[in-house]
């Protein structure tokens, strides 16, 4: 029976266009012949559809075989075109001698599992492939793949019957569904089959065949879905209600088409002619570019320059605007024009030039010159198009060269040997050593289970040598690459950012060789080496399924390198698998190893910041507010859940969520939170984001939660991506998300990373876990929760540009910007709302270059969204809306969570002194009576230690025995108290340090108290507990500095500070040394408020903390 249900993920389509079947006729339906070279009714021969192969690219435009035009802006979806790319192309041309331009490319999937042959970091992907460990969903949603005589099939082997529809609907081949499932005589059966989406379009019909057509080219309808007998006709303007569906190539289906009164027929401008680059290559109107643009041979890494001369030889002036390379071309570079005096024009002589900025008008009898360099990066032969762009007409030229290399058939030049003990040495030595290895011998992959093929790979974006090269050098970057300080704009943003993740990358492969391991041996375990890890346990280093580790033989120079594959993961060693014949030969030898990192998530915060353009200026840095038209219509409240708006664009600036009365699922929602939720269900302002400013408490993630049921159930044909950069995080939201009893099984998955443990996912939640197997089927849910770099996966599946179209971000503060673009990304487009929720003054991004930290990548998405003006606190304006506008901002006040004394510090320090307390007295006094408390009206209990901060062994990370102990004894004593009625579910214990976590748990353990949640700050993010305790760990004052450096503590942390201080409900409890914690402005503060408030013990104060509190 779960063979059969899990087929959601086997079915793929084949026609290009459906096989018409339907419940309308007892006739086999007619299969739709091939697109290729397939000719409208009403514009005979002047449009056709056909596959063929991008064979040129220019700045903005290019060529399909040579011979058909696009410009970028038809392309579909957000893949860049690329030389070589297979694509489908609908083309037309005005009259039957102009030339073909492309009305609409798709780049062609590309189906392949194979590794790149230099050794792909595809299985470190944390892609949603399934390894088995975690139940598929039950069905619920899917696809018609049969019908035909009122029965048919949802997903190739659950039957339905036409009665079984809602009312009014003709289900056809294709269509995606909604389904409940009943038992019936043992056989699983489809009731109240109905389609999954419902959307309303006006455009234009671009093709019309014999009896179906497309509009827009990428909307399916049959002719007898139009009304009251139209025929439809070529560039006809229509108002179509579609519902999804696979049709070939299309994803939607036109159920109801009705014709618009005809508009003035607009001119197209004249596409190019048929031989369109024949015609590039001709000299025009006069103008004449010579000159040898063939390089000839070259070596590799040698550079060579040509001169191309441009004459205008005609009788009127030419204007020449710019000269163009393809984009992605890196071995060339076009200098800037130098014009040639008139009286020496004739001659063509170079001693008597001037250079020439911007654009130039080239007199009769006029000349000028450019210089071109080529530096070769790659042997063979290299053939590009250099277009001059006039502007009445361009002119091209190919520049070749081929590059020969007279090492390509030696061996790399190896290492030089290892001197001493690889120990003594640094970690940057370590990595700058280790740039020259010898060969690999790759190790056995993970076989994923059941495989996947993905249809588009993601890039490796290794590091260029040139960066690497300037980091083991140690150049000067900010000389070396002087837009690094530049200050971030949409022109820069791409390389800007693509540089800092590159300096990150390198920065993690330094500390990453902290962690290697001089002459080791490992041990067989039935197929697997088995190697032990100092420090796994806690994640130094971090090691996961599919992760590489690579062994060399100690002090041998230039000798093979063997790459082992993780398959399994323990507590204090991993289960490697290496080439058999290693495998078959190992006796025990002792190896040196090195460990490496996913670089997954990096590869995806590439791959968005690459995408980055598509969203658009006002989504990046946005500067003026465009009031668009609502996504809801207030007045169709009372209407049918198919009910859909078009809505008439205002051209005034005007919040009408003032006028917009909702049913609200939560009836527990404030002001603030009700208007926030009106905003985002209108979505006005969009696409430009829009922020949900929680500080703790305040309900920011149960704002959300009513926004996506609300546009769940008010807007059809919506389909929501939600994503948080921790699975902590997505969970919780995915749990609040069903506890709200509104969402069927159906409504929402959770997309879980393949590596991720069944163990650590909520038991409430797994009913809506998928692991990706199924990943055709997990797309076309109304939600999908998923990590931010997890929703990287989706990419792969060539999604088009709408297929979400809104996307949440929890705890946007947290994730980089890079890592945030991933899920926004998704949503590319005029009409997508994005809303990004979370607190500036939070946790931010955890990074380890030292650049990264100071030019920008510190800043998440939301913070730096929040820093420009239209998103600013102005206290001048939006007085009644908390100094936000607040049709971009609304800032939540109401703190649900804490008691007043616990509140005072954080709203002082970080939010203006703002927050109101409103939460339950007999929550948040629950613990004022407990008989430790110093101060019985402020739960809060600062004990100073002197203690000890020691490690183990080689092991990095600290722990102190005499706060661990401490730690338990005031949990013990919070568990005797039975008048606070207090649950080992109800305290969290938060501490920096993994090792100090250990200790505390191991402690718990014997005694019988696993429950209590400890862990770091990270952990406890959005979370809270009616009681908190503390173990700062750090107590010696000379190791300040080294905490400082690697952030291994929330000490000098202002935002991991206030997360930890905004956990607790009723009692706040903090171990530490105040002799090491006075050092810190935050720390200061808290002492103080603590001392003052009769809330501290233990041992004698810092004079520095009594002097400030006499102050």
């Amino acid at each position: 029976m779960f063979n059969a249900l899990t087929k959601f993920a086997n079915f793929l389509w084949k026609e290009d266009v459906p096989r018409r079947q339907s419940f309308s006729s007892s006739v086999d339906g007619v299969v739709v012949r091939s697109h290729s070279w397939e000719r409208t009714k009403s514009c005979e021969e002047n449009s056709r559809t056909f596959t063929g192969y991008i064979t040129n690219l220019f700045g903005n435009h290019g060529l399909i075989d040579g011979d058909v035009y696009f410009s970028y802006n038809v392309v579909v979806g957000s893949q860049r075109p690329q030389v070589g790319n297979e694509v489908s192309v609908i083309a037309s041309r005005q009259h039957r001698e102009g030339g073909w331009y492309a009305d609409q490319v798709s780049i062609l999937k590309q189906w392949t599992e194979e590794n790149d042959s230099d050794h792909s970091d595809d299985s470190n992907e944390s892609e949603s492939v399934s390894n088995g460990l975690l139940k598929e969903l039950a069905p619920g949603v899917g696809t018609i793949t049969q019908c035909h005589l009122g029965e048919g099939l949802i997903n190739e082997d659950i039957p339905f019957k036409i009665e079984n529809c809602i009312k009014g609907y003709i289900p056809e081949v294709g269509d995606w569904v909604t389904v409940d499932l009943r038992e019936n005589n043992g056989e699983v059966v489809a009731f109240d089959v109905q389609p999954l989406r419902q959307q309303q379009f006006t455009s234009e019909v671009s093709v019309v065949l014999r009896d179906h057509g497309y509009i827009k080219k990428d909307i399916f309808f049959y002719v007898k879905a139009c009304a009251d007998g139209y025929k439809p006709q070529c560039k006809d303007q229509v108002c179509c209600t579609a519902i999804e569906s696979k049709q070939g190539k299309c994803n939607w289906r036109a159920i109801s088409v009705s014709r618009l009164p005809r508009s003035p027929h607009n001119q197209i401008e004249t596409a190019p002619h048929s031989n369109y680059l024949g015609d590039l290559l001709k000299d025009k109107e006069g103008i004449i570019i010579s000159g040898i643009s063939d390089f000839g041979k070259m070596s590799k890494e040698e550079s060579k320059v040509i001169t191309l001369w441009i004459r205008n030889n005609g009788n009127h002036p030419q204007t020449l605007l710019e000269i163009q390379l393809p984009t992605e071309e890196i071995q060339y570079h076009v200098d800037r024009l130098k014009v040639v005096k008139e009286m020496m024009a004739s001659s063509k002589s170079a001693s008597s030039s001037r250079e020439v900025k911007g654009q130039l008008v080239l007199q009769p009898k006029m000349a000028a010159y450019v210089n071109i360099s080529c530096t070769t990066k790659y042997i063979g032969s290299h053939k590009v198009l250099l277009v001059f762009k006039f502007d009445k007409f361009r002119i091209g030229r190919h520049l070749t060269v081929t590059v020969i290399d007279p090492y390509q058939n030696y061996m790399p030049q190896q290492s030089q040997p290892i001197q001493g003990s690889q120990q003594s040495k640094t970690p940057f030595t370590r990595y700058r050593e280790s740039m020259d290895e010898g060969w690999v011998v790759p190790g056995e992959k993970i076989t994923r289970f059941p495989k996947l093929q993905l249809p588009k790979k993601l890039g490796q974006y290794r590091v260029p040598q040139e960066i690497r090269n300037a980091v083991i050098n140690s150049d000067e970057l900010r000389e070396v690459f002087p837009f690094l300080e530049e200050t971030l704009c949409y022109e820069n943003y791409e390389s800007k950012f693509s540089l800092l993740l590159y300096l990150e990358e390198i920065q993690l492969d330094i500390d990453i060789r902290a962690f290697d391991l001089e002459q080791v041996c490992l041990n067989i375990v039935g197929e697997y080496l088995s190697l032990k890890v100092p420090g796994l346990a806690e994640g130094r280093p971090s090691v996961l399924v599919g992760d590489r580790v690579y062994l060399s033989t100690p002090g041998a120079e230039g000798g093979p390198v063997f790459e082992g594959i993780v398959h399994e993961v323990h507590s204090d060693e991993v289960y490697l698998k290496f080439n058999a014949e290693f495998h078959s030969k190992y006796l025990g030898e002792d190896y040196d190893v090195r460990f490496t990192f996913n670089r997954t998530p990096l590869r995806r915060f590439h791959q968005a910041v690459e995408y980055a353009p598509n969203l658009g200026r006002n989504v990046l840095f946005p500067t003026t507010v465009e009031n668009q038209p609502p996504l809801y219509n207030p007045s169709s409240d009372q209407a049918t859940e198919s009910s859909y708006l078009t809505p008439t664009k205002s051209a005034s600036r005007v919040d009408i969520s003032s006028q917009l009365t909702l049913q609200f699922f939560n009836r527990q929602l404030n002001d603030r939170q009700m208007s926030a939720v009106k905003r985002i269900l209108l979505g006005q302002c969009r696409p430009m984001p829009y922020i949900l400013f929680g500080p703790p408490g305040t309900g920011k993630t149960i704002t959300l939660v009513e926004t996506i049921l609300q546009i769940l159930t008010k807007l059809p044909g919506s389909r929501i991506l939600a994503c948080a950069p921790s699975n902590s995080a997505a969970d919780l939201l995915a749990e609040r998300l069903h506890k709200s009893g509104i969402l069927k099984l159906t409504d929402m998955v959770r997309l879980n990373a393949f590596q991720r443990n069944e163990d650590n996912i909520p038991d409430k939640i797994r009913p809506y876990c998928s692991s990706g197997n199924n990943l055709d089927i997990v797309v076309h849910y109304r939600i999908i929760i998923s990590t931010c770099v997890n929703s990287g996966v989706l990419y792969t599946y060539g999604l088009k540009p709408g297929h979400f179209t809104h996307v949440f971000i929890d705890e946007a503060g947290q994730a980089t910007e890079p890592e945030c673009l991933i899920p926004v990304g998704l949503v590319a487009g005029t009409d997508g709302q994005i809303t990004l929720s979370g607190d500036p003054e939070q946790l931010g991004p955890i990074l380890h270059s030292p650049y990264t930290k100071s030019h920008g990548l510190e800043l998440s998405f939301l913070e730096r969204i929040m820093g420009q003006e239209l998103y600013s606190r102005d206290e001048t304006k939006f007085v009644t809306s908390g100094y936000f506008d607040p049709m971009l901002v609304t800032k939540l006040i109401y703190n649900y969570r804490s008691h007043p004394a616990l509140l005072h510090l954080p709203s002082v320090l970080f939010y203006a002194n703002e927050l109101e307390v409103k939460a339950e007295k007999t929550l948040t006094h629950s613990l004022c009576g407990w008989k430790s408390l110093p101060n019985k009206t402020v739960p809060i209990l600062f004990h100073g230690i002197r203690g000890e901060d020691l490690r183990e062994g080689n092991c990095p990370s600290w722990f102190n025995p005499f706060e661990t102990v401490q730690v338990v004894r005031y949990l013990q004593g919070l568990l005797a108290d039975y008048s606070s009625y207090l649950t080992e579910e109800d305290i969290g214990i938060i501490t920096p340090y993994r090792k100090q976590v250990e200790k505390i748990r191991m402690l718990l353990s014997h005694l019988g108290r696993d429950v209590v949640k400890v862990g770091s700050v990270e952990e406890f993010q959005g979370q809270e507990r009616k009681a908190i305790i503390i173990s700062a760990v750090r107590t010696n004052e000379e190791l300040m500095n080294f905490d400082q450096r690697h952030i291994l503590g929330f000490l000098c942390n202002p935002k991991r500070f206030n997360v930890c201080i905004t956990r607790a409900q009723a009692l706040l409890i903090i171990v530490g040394n105040p002799y090491v914690l006075m050092h810190d402005f935050y720390w200061l503060t808290l002492l103080k408020y603590c001392v003052e408030n009769d809330a501290y013990v233990g041992c004698e104060l810092p004079e520095k903390v009594t002097a400030a509190c006499d102050s």
